[in-house]
């Protein structure tokens, strides 16, 4: 697992380099990941804009804030995404905001679900390659603490509902979900990395 876990870091992005990457696709009409389409690039351009806007607007709580101000650890969160993954785009803004208030205690690496297939098979959500998924990773003893995502609580159930009411994820529940995230703004994902967190510091996890 360490083995597949370095060479993951070894081919990660920053934040910065991951939106630059998408960026430079679209100039030429892609999409990362294996599989192209008009549609992926779509989501991508979507998605591009989408984190444009959050980066700008996005806030973290004042608890937060002095949550990651005083972390008594440094970690890695090892973000599995793609440029045309709609919950990525609106959950990486969050993740670069906290590792920025942190202090340097965060080092927020990205690296491309299709081209890390030996990972994402180590963090499947109910047998599938769901994405984001955030690996938090102890930054002095080198070893995984904890795994969480591809989505917060709420917007978890929001589609485990509507799938079970239509039996489908159609572009109604894709619309829906965004609206949830725009009404979160943000803070779940906050609590709930922290909640992690917490629960690392006083060995829950």
């Amino acid at each position: 697992m360490k083995n597949i876990i370095a060479k993951a870091l070894f081919k990660s992005h920053t934040y910065p380099e991951y939106r630059k990457l998408i960026a430079d696709l679209l100039v030429d009409g892609k999409s990362t990941g294996s599989e192209q389409s008009e549609s992926l690039t779509n989501y991508s351009k979507l998605n591009d804009a989408r984190m444009n806007r959050l980066d700008k607007t996005i806030k973290l709580t004042d608890e937060i804030i002095l949550k990651l101000q005083n972390l008594d650890h440094r970690y890695i969160w090892l973000v599995i995404s793609e440029g045309w993954c709609g919950d990525a785009a609106q959950i990486l803004p969050i993740l670069n905001k906290m590792a920025l208030a942190s202090h340097k205690k965060i080092d927020l690496r990205i690296v491309l679900r299709d081209e890390n297939e030996e990972l994402m098979n180590q963090y499947l959500t109910n047998g599938g390659r769901a994405i984001p998924k955030v690996i938090i990773i102890c930054k002095e003893a080198g070893i995984v603490r904890a795994d969480w995502g591809p989505r917060p609580k709420g917007a978890s159930e929001l589609m485990a509902n509507y799938k079970k009411e239509v039996g489908v994820i159609d572009e109604k529940i894709k619309t829906d979900l965004q609206l949830w995230y725009l009404a979160d703004k943000g803070v779940s994902v906050q609590e709930e990395l922290m909640q992690i967190i917490e629960d690392i510091k006083y060995n829950r996890l």
